[in-house]
């Protein structure tokens, strides 16, 4: 009698078990619906020690600024598919034709597996979430895409962020790192951006600098490349000259931010 209780309470206990390993961050990254050539990035974007940092735990609700390809949407939907929230914020569809074929691809994604179905869609520059309904904002690799026009896409982005996010709620940035004193144009047409820029714009909109990491930092990039940023793997855009250097030179250096949202109106930015 005792085994016959025992069994299906062990399988029960495996079962879940199982479950909770399948959707812990770890698992996430390592999980077979991820794409391989995505996967082969890993050791360059390192998203485990980047999403620890920036304290993502599977029950919060999160906002992905421009998505791209969904690189990080992969892991995100799994990590946070029972329990959490995940909001996408693609290009509206309306602003170019580069837009809406970007978002047909994002959207084709997003219908190619189960994992996805619960993942949620808001346009760029438009209102990301309900005011104070957000644990965390995550950003990577896009700053430097809303830097026209005196960067005033940058600012609105970072105001919604702003807005969207809870007392003391999460904002991570990673983007590629400028030469200090490097222009708002060369920040723009290189794709390197400054730490400074980034710090007083974030400080501007009213996020306090929590902590900074050389997660995704690389010495070896000199950031004077003729293409700027996208000399580099992955794009290659010289294509075939000097292949062999950017390959050994790697993905670019980059910052790693966490900003938070005050918790009161008396936490002032430094």
């Amino acid at each position: 009698m005792i085994n016959k209780i025992l069994t299906p309470l062990f399988f029960f206990m495996i079962i879940f078990a199982s479950n909770l390993e399948a959707h812990n961050l770890q698992e996430s990254i390592k999980s077979d619906h991820r794409l391989t050539i995505n996967i082969t990035r890993d050791d360059s974007r390192h998203p485990y020690e980047t999403l620890s940092f920036f304290e993502i735990k599977s029950e919060m609700t999160v906002v992905e600024l421009s998505p791209g390809g969904g690189w990080y949407t992969e892991i995100l939907a799994m990590y946070m598919y029972d329990e959490g929230r995940l909001i996408t914020a693609p290009y509206n569809p309306a602003l170019s034709d580069y837009a809406q074929r970007s978002l047909k691809t994002f959207v084709k994604k997003l219908k190619s597996n189960e994992v996805y179905k619960k993942v949620e869609i808001k346009y760029l520059f438009e209102k990301l979430a309900e005011d104070a309904t957000v644990d965390a904002v995550l950003t990577f690799r896009n700053v430097h895409n809303w830097l026209d026009n005196n960067a005033k896409g940058a600012k609105k982005i970072f105001q919604q962020a702003y807005s969207a996010l809870k007392p003391g709620g999460i904002f991570g940035v990673v983007e590629h790192r400028a030469s200090p004193g490097t222009s708002l144009a060369d920040m723009y047409n290189s794709g390197y951006v400054t730490e400074k820029y980034i710090i007083n714009l974030a400080n501007q909109v009213g996020f306090i600098l929590s902590d900074k990491s050389e997660i995704n930092s690389n010495w070896k990039d000199k950031k004077d490349h003729s293409k700027g940023v996208w000399t580099l793997p992955p794009t290659y855009r010289l294509k075939d000259i000097d292949r062999e250097i950017y390959e050994e030179i790697g993905e670019s250096d980059r910052m790693t931010l966490l900003f938070r949202k005050p918790l009161s109106e008396g936490d002032l930015v430094p």
